[in-house]
């Protein structure tokens, strides 16, 4: 059986730290907004995927490097993480009465999964784009989403209780 050279400790660099690192502390800032509204995939777990496809991008880039291009397209990872994250996402969505919920959270997850391999990929300007697009997106945005929420809830609410 033919096996990649291995990777020895003393070749842990600067860099690898920083495409792993810069990921895990991305995914953990884009899980709290999930964490402070109380949501079950909340810092952790953004913090994980974001972490995991960061490691799993250097990781197919490293053997992709190691075999010369030869017998793998490192393009796969994508369809690996689409299909994980699709896996979890479809756990997280819940219709009830007349309401999609987690959706946001769902897309939440899959955000973290595309700047996790960014990170893993080195692609420096589109994680920094990428980052500040999207927390711009979940904090501001949503000071004008519950005003909109928060009036529907309460009709909801309102007929809850005349049924019963």
């Amino acid at each position: 059986m033919e096996l990649n050279d291995p990777v020895l400790v003393q070749w842990l660099d600067w860099d690898l730290w920083a495409r792993l690192g810069i990921a895990a502390v991305l995914g953990l800032l884009l899980g709290l907004d999930r964490e402070l509204r109380g949501h079950a995939a909340g810092m952790r777990t953004h913090g994980l995927i974001c972490f995991s496809a960061a490691a799993m991008t250097v990781s197919i880039l490293a053997l992709y490097t190691d075999l010369g291009g030869e017998r793998m397209d490192p393009l796969r990872i994508y369809e690996a993480a689409g299909a994980f994250i699709g896996i979890i996402g479809a756990g997280l969505i819940v219709f009830s009465r007349g309401q999609v919920h987690n959706l946001t959270t769902a897309a939440h997850l899959w955000l973290a999964a595309v700047v996790g391999i960014a990170c893993g990929a080195a692609q420096w300007p589109l994680v920094t784009i990428a980052a500040a697009i999207s927390l711009v997106m979940l904090t501001l945005l949503r000071l004008v989403e519950p005003k909109h929420r928060d009036r529907r809830l309460d009709d909801e609410s309102g007929d809850e209780r005349e049924e019963r």
